[in-house]
């Protein structure tokens, strides 16, 4: 377990850096060089708007890496998602800019986003499901967390990156050159993930159904038909993270350098601060969520964003750096409570026959309904208002409707994910079941 959790954190941290290097340069340069004839904050938008494209692209990955990671199992599509991002993020990094090729630059960009976003979409499954799979039943919210330090443990490294790069450079160097080198680096990283994935063993419940000849002929088909509402609910219980996520991480840069006068290096520090928050509280409510439920320790963490919303705002308003670092790191700990459970609840609400794809699915489409929104949405709100604090009633919002749709599903913590057929548990008792195994 140690090893296999090992290569699952190392592979989504670099994919993670790979996307939110991408929302950080976004904030901080690419509005400059691939939208320069735009007014700043409409520049930004449209930066974010590239990223957010992304997200789109992630549904496709996540039914395209789902099905064959249904079909032919987990291991393969893990080590081609990462050698699919790597390629993309570093071709980012050799992109010329606007002043040189014109209108095509912003092109090129937003067609490796999109590439990035179908590596992502099957990244993110297939590492959940490598650890919870093998994971004892007694840990698997522990484990199924260790993965999501993927998410704070990228965005650490890929600011910490942009904080050096930006420390020992002037601004004019790093918007002509300077800006490529957290790119290129990334295909350093993920030497480093493959190396380690390539030890991997397929996982127990894969296993189960390839030797039970139970595969689902489409998956994608079957998830649609039997699964419907865990996928839509899952998606909406999940929707809140990507919103408190992208908050601090993409608009907060924006707003704290645009409308509170905080230098680049201080909205960094703010930001590998709450991370490394994350990075310790994300194992621990995971590890809670063994003892006590997930739906609980999730619970928790929404009512935290929805109280700690408004706050955020008004500790980054003292402009200080104090209140500025204190509000990152509340509501990052409210968003650990909410994301560390949520990969091993939603890969226990799918059966094994199409686990990866309604893992996948479910979560990229949360992707596309809050992450993907987040920084347009925000940044839209800021123009309209000229007040920070209006974005806390989006995040509030984003919270109520992840509230609703969580206690709308069951809990999980005692299901037993290794029986093939998975939503027909029950057919152990003598339940009759249909030609496809499912319980009548």
């Amino acid at each position: 377990m140690r090893k296999i959790a090992v290569a699952s954190v190392i592979g989504t941290t670099v994919e993670w850096y790979d996307l939110f290097l991408f929302a950080t340069a976004s904030a901080l340069v690419f509005n400059k060089i691939f939208f320069p004839s735009f007014d700043p904050l409409v520049g930004t938008m449209l930066a974010f708007g590239t990223f957010a494209a992304a997200y789109v692209a992630r549904i496709i990955g996540a039914a395209l890496f789902g099905h064959f990671g249904d079909r032919l199992g987990r291991k393969s599509m893990l080590l081609i998602s990462l050698l699919t991002m790597g390629a993309a993020t570093f071709a980012i990094g050799l992109l010329p800019d606007y002043g040189t090729i014109g209108v095509a630059a912003p092109i090129l960009l937003l067609t490796l986003r999109i590439i990035q976003g179908l590596a992502l979409g099957g990244e993110w499954g297939g590492a959940v499901l490598m650890v919870v799979e093998h994971s004892p039943k007694e840990k698997r919210g522990f484990y199924g967390s260790l993965v999501q330090i993927g998410v704070p443990g990228g965005t650490l490294i890929a600011n910490l990156v942009f904080l050096l790069v930006a420390g020992i450079m002037p601004e004019q160097a790093l918007l002509s050159w300077g800006w490529r080198i957290p790119f290129l680096v990334s295909c350093l990283l993920v030497a480093v993930g493959l190396y380690i994935r390539l030890a991997l063993e397929e996982t127990p419940a894969f296993q189960a159904v390839k030797d039970a000849g139970a595969k689902a002929k489409i998956p994608l088909f079957y998830l649609l038909r039997k699964y419907w509402k865990q996928v839509i609910l899952g998606a909406l219980a999940t929707v809140s993270t990507g919103t408190a996520f992208n908050v601090l991480v993409a608009f907060g840069l924006t707003y704290g350098k645009t409308e509170l006068k905080f230098s680049t290096d201080t909205m960094l520090l703010a930001v590998l601060c709450a991370c490394v928050v994350g990075l310790v509280m994300l194992p621990v409510f995971g590890k809670m969520s063994d003892r006590f439920g997930r739906k609980p320790v999730i619970i928790g963490g929404l009512i935290a964003e929805i109280v700690l919303s408004f706050p955020l705002f008004w500790l980054m308003d003292t402009r200080t750096v104090a209140g500025l670092i204190l509000g990152y790191v509340l509501m990052m700990t409210a968003f650990c409570a909410n994301y560390g459970p949520i990969a091993t609840f939603l890969a226990e609400l799918f059966g094994p026959r199409v686990r990866y794809s309604g893992l996948s699915v479910a979560y990229m489409l949360a992707g596309l309904l809050g992450s993907a929104i987040t920084p347009v949405v925000t940044t839209a709100l800021l123009k309209a208002t000229g007040q920070g604090s209006s974005v806390a009633w989006f995040l509030i919002g984003s919270a109520v409707v992840s509230l609703i749709a969580l206690l709308l599903l069951t809990e999980t913590l005692r299901s037993n994910i290794n029986v093939v057929d998975h939503e027909a548990a029950v057919a152990n008792t003598g339940a009759p079941v249909d030609e496809e195994g499912v319980t009548v």
